[in-house]
Order: structure tokens, then C-alpha cells, then sequence
């Protein structure tokens, strides 16, 4: 058991120092101080895309709730995973820290091409390590009682959520959005949907908390692949008129659709219980949205446009996430951010909230987004980082976003893409001869802080085969 009694409060610390001027919406009256003690809900989607939801602009998925959520709060345009794939951006939110410093940058246990150009590295461990300080843990001193619900993929048995902090878990497993597997094994029944348990268990963890101040993160498998919903929804989406463009895919569509009604049944058991004006929302999705498994099998079954490429990149649309906040007492309704924000975020926002300072021996990279949910100041960082250096939907890479501009650095071959995202959302016009300058800046930038969180990178391959090249293997 990790000793956190000792910790004490630890404190919201960003790491940049170039002060980055974005600027949220603004023009709302000084907002109310909240008391103390605020709840957090924090809800995690698997695999859902920034456009899959109609806030972002979707027209055939359905997602009443989650609009609702975002006309009652504040919509980020611009929040970004740590990484563009699952375990990675987990560890990120309950650490604070970015994948490159944990050592875990692929998903766990991650892959191989054992005959590409280049050897990836392995996660220095398949699992968060114990000694991290969760945010679980450093909530504790203020009361906190901490819940996990749902998908974990942070390592077996012996570094689940009851090991990092969590008074409360259900940890499922499996392949698969109906009867799944637990822990503590509560026999989910074969025809139960995850989406539908999950919401049961994190309503009863709110009723059972709802006189204390409580953490609860509900991390959803869908919508991950398989395709798997319930008939009556697919058969909803199978008879609606589809957009002339886009990929409307009617499972994909209701399993979107379970995780809306999933947020809808937190929303009013918040109201039911008297605790919407002292709790904090959160929505977001851990990467971009898949498009098809990375082995080229199965259906295409979303797109992530306007945003370029998916789930496995580095481009925008296997980064960029959905992220909507709502805390009554502090967040305008209806409200919009275009600054910059990223998982790692979350933590130091998380402290500020519960007023909580803390051990600094505890290394921060985010940075609290207090001061853009009061809409009363800026962040202090100049630049967000990106590595990834691992085969998925792309080539091993790391990327770096500041201001503006976003520059990719491929490993592989060496190439640097340099794109304006205010101009050029799509990533279309690769910016880097017109501007050498900048891009030689940025890639500088990017290798000091590689070097600063001692990022894993790979190394030529002595078995390259190009004719093997796109076969896959397991980690050594």
C-alpha cells in the first residue's frame, strides 16, 4: 500500500514558462467561488472520435445528453490525449504526467513489426507503476472517496484500482460489450450491456457517497470494436436517412448512442440525489476515433473529418478529443474554449478544485484549466508534447503543437510535417519548406523535451525485411 497520509497538498503546476495568450469565450460576470469538497465525476469514452457526437458538428449519431451537457457547460475545441492510443492517455489522467516520462507509451501490452525499419521500444512495464501518486490517492487527504467503474487496462490484478487509491472498483474485461467479465466477479448476466452495467454501478457508488465528497471515474469500453448493440437501436439508425457524406454506421451509431444514454443516467442521478450545483462533470475520449482495425480487417466504421487520419496517429484526428465541463458554479452555460488543452491536464485541475496542495516530489507536466473555466486568465505553457514511438495506423513519430502550429517528426525516414491547425484543420498543407525556420524550432523544441522526460526511442532494426515489413508480432 502506497503511504499518502504524508503527502499532505500537492500543488497545480504547469511546466511551460513562454506564456501562451489563447483566450477563452469571455463577457460573463465574475463567477461565484465554489465551496469545498466539490464531487468530481469524470466520464471516459473508448475510442470516440471528436466529430462521432452532435456537439461536434455530427449529424446522424444521436446524443442528446452530451449536447445537453455542453449548452450547461463549456466545450473544448481544442483538448488533445497524451497519446494516440488507450493506456497511455489512462495512466496520463491519473498521474499527471505524460506517457514519455512513465515509460508507457503504447497500449498495454503493445505490438511489434519485427521486420519494419526500426525496433520500437517496450513499455518499461505493462502496468502504471504502484509508486505513482493517482489522483485518487492525492484526493484523499481532503475526504475523497475514490470509485473506478468500468475499462482499467493499467496492468493485472496486482496494480488495479484498489492498489492505486480507488475505495471502490469494477474492473471488467473481455472482448465484448455484452456479458462480460468482473472484478469483484458479479456474474453479468450474457445478455447485460457494459454501458447499462457500468451506469448501475456508478449510480449506486453516488447514492452510497452522496453525504461525502467523492472522485468517480466511469471508464467505458464502447465505443471500442466489436460492433455490438442493443437491436432496438441498430434497427433505429438502420431506418434513418444517412447524410450524403460521411460514414454512417448504423451499430456504431447505437453504440454511441448507449454511451449517451449512459451519461444521461449520471446526469439525473446527480439532479435525483440534490448534488448538480456541488458537483464537476467531465466528458472525454481517451485517442481519435478508429476507423478500422490497425491490421486492415473488419468494417470502416466512422470518420474522423474534417480532422485528419485516426486512432494510432499523431494527425489530429487520432489525438483530438471531445472534452465538455460543467460545474455550475463556476462555468458559464454554453460557453466555448479554443485553447489548448491536454489529459495530463486534468490532475492539477482536479487538485485545484478540491483545494489541495501537495508533495513535489510528485512530478506534474499538466497544468490546472482553472483559469479558463473562470474565464479569468491564461495558461503558462507555451507547447503541448506528443511520443509515439510505435507502428499503429502510422509510423513511429512525435509532434509537438504551440500556438498554431503543429510540427510531426517521423522516426522512420526522418520526415517533418509543419501544419497551421487556425488555417488548416485537415493537416492538407504541409508548411515545412515554406518555413524552415519554424519547423527547425519546433523540432529543436521537441528533442529537448524528449531529452528532459527521458523518452524511450527506437533503434534501426538489424532484421529489416521490407517483403515482411507489414507483418505484426508481440512485444519480446
Amino acid at each position: 500500500m502506497k503511504e499518502i497520509t504524508r503527502r499532505g497538498f500537492l500543488k497545480a503546476a504547469g511546466v511551460g514558462s513562454l506564456g501562451l495568450a489563447l483566450a477563452c469565450s469571455a463577457g460573463a460576470e465574475d463567477a461565484v467561488e465554489p465551496r469545498p469538497a466539490l464531487n468530481i465525476v469524470f466520464i471516459l469514452a473508448d475510442d470516440l472520435g471528436w466529430s462521432d457526437v452532435g456537439c461536434y458538428g455530427n449529424t446522424f449519431n444521436e446524443t442528446p445528453n452530451i449536447d445537453r451537457l455542453a449548452r450547461q457547460g463549456m466545450r473544448f475545441t481544442d483538448a488533445y490525449a497524451a497519446c494516440p492510443v488507450c493506456s497511455p492517455t489512462r495512466a496520463s489522467i491519473l498521474s499527471g504526467q505524460y506517457p514519455a516520462r512513465l515509460g508507457l507509451t503504447d497500449f498495454i501490452r503493445g505490438h511489434q513489426r519485427p521486420f519494419e525499419k526500426l525496433t520500437v521500444p517496450v513499455n518499461r512495464q505493462q502496468y502504471m507503476p504502484l509508486e505513482i501518486l493517482t489522483i485518487a490517492e492525492a484526493l484523499k487527504p481532503a475526504g475523497y472517496m475514490s470509485g473506478a467503474f468500468g475499462k482499467w487496462h493499467l496492468g493485472g490484478r496486482e496494480h488495479f484500482p484498489d492498489k492505486q487509491g480507488f475505495d471502490s472498483m469494477l474492473v471488467t474485461s473481455g472482448w465484448g460489450h455484452f456479458g462480460n467479465n468482473s472484478v469483484p466477479n458479479i456474474q453479468i448476466g450474457k445478455d447485460e450491456y457494459l454501458t447499462e452495467v457500468l451506469a448501475d454501478h456508478c449510480e449506486r457508488f453516488m447514492e452510497t457517497n452522496r453525504d461525502k465528497p467523492f472522485f468517480l471515474y466511469m471508464s467505458h469500453f464502447a465505443v471500442h470494436i466489436p460492433l455490438e448493440a442493443r437491436q432496438q437501436l441498430i434497427e433505429k439508425y438502420e431506418k434513418k436517412p444517412k447524410p450524403p457524406t460521411g460514414i454512417n454506421n448504423p451499430i456504431y451509431a447505437a453504440m454511441v448512442e448507449h454511451v449517451d444514454i449512459s451519461v444521461g443516467r449520471i446526469l439525473k442521478k446527480i439532479d435525483d440525489l440534490g448534488l448538480a450545483d456541488n458537483t464537476v462533470v467531465v466528458f472525454y475520449s481517451d485517442n481519435g476515433g478508429l476507423r478500422q482495425m490497425y491490421t486492415g480487417e473488419g468494417p470502416i466504421v466512422t470518420t474522423n473529418a474534417p480532422l485528419r487520419d485516426e486512432k494510432g496517429t499523431l494527425y489530429e484526428g487520432g489525438i483530438r478529443e471531445p472534452l465538455i465541463v460543467r460545474w455550475p458554479a463556476v462555468v458559464k452555460p454554453n460557453t466555448e474554449c479554443k485553447v489548448p488543452v491536454t489529459s495530463v491536464d486534468f490532475y492539477p485541475t482536479f487538485l485545484e478544485i478540491a483545494r489541495l496542495k501537495g508533495d513535489p516530489s510528485h512530478t506534474l507536466d499538466g497544468e490546472s484549466i482553472l483559469p479558463l473555466l473562470k474565464r479569468k486568465g491564461k495558461l503558462n505553457r507555451d507547447a503541448i508534447y506528443w511520443h509515439y514511438p510505435h507502428y499503429h495506423h502510422s509510423t513511429p513519430a512525435g509532434a509537438i503543437r504551440r500556438g498554431d502550429y503543429k510540427l510531426l517528426e517521423f522516426y522512420d525516414d526522418c520526415r517533418v510535417e509543419l501544419y497551421n491547425l487556425r488555417e488548416d484543420i485537415g493537416e492538407t498543407n504541409n508548411l515545412a519548406a515554406a518555413k524552415p525556420n519554424l519547423a527547425a524550432n519546433l523540432q529543436n523544441q521537441l528533442a529537448a523535451w524528449r531529452e528532459s522526460v527521458n523518452a524511450d526511442m527506437p533503434t534501426k532494426n538489424p532484421d529489416h525485411d521490407p517483403a515482411r515489413a507489414h507483418e505484426w508480432g508481440k512485444p519480446k
